[in-house]
């Protein structure tokens, strides 16, 4: 009975892991983080949330506890609840279905089934600033450059 080459280096491996020795292409796993718990009472608790001065709980503890030796955190942003409500309306601008119809006004104007006169241009030229202020409206209010404006 052979072994395939395949055969042998699955079966190398399980040695390996089974006499505790690790490969040299195996990356050790990140450590898991453990969580701690404490009990405070209410007054214990405010006082800390006072003293953390709008941060986080957990990170001032850990400050507090760990000095300098503190390990980082990633900070998460959690967007407001006019930022959430002001995407979802740019979203559901975007979503529209105003720009397609723009699209078959003008591909009715030019097979000639709509007569434009100088009013209807005139109309459907501010419908279009119309959505563009709307647009450049939300994007400054979430924070982004106005359209136009480069990096």
């Amino acid at each position: 009975m052979t072994s395939s080459p395949n055969t042998t280096s699955r079966l190398d491996e399980f040695l390996t892991a089974a006499k505790g020795e690790t490969l040299e292409f195996a990356k050790p796993k990140a450590k898991p983080q453990h969580p701690f718990s404490i009990r405070l009472t209410q007054e214990e608790r405010e006082r800390l949330v006072l003293e953390a001065k709008g941060k986080p709980l957990s990170v001032y503890i850990r400050e507090r506890l760990l000095g300098d030796g503190a390990a980082p955190r990633k900070l998460r942003r959690k967007p407001s609840a006019d930022h959430a409500l002001l995407s979802k309306v740019l979203g559901m601008l975007g979503q529209s279905r105003l720009a397609n119809n723009l699209n078959q006004i003008a591909k009715a104007a030019h097979i000639g089934v709509i007569v434009l006169t100088p009013a209807l241009i005139e109309q459907i030229e501010d419908a279009c600033r119309d959505i563009r202020i709307m647009r450049d409206a939300l994007l400054a209010a979430l924070g982004f450059p106005p359209a136009g404006s480069g990096p």
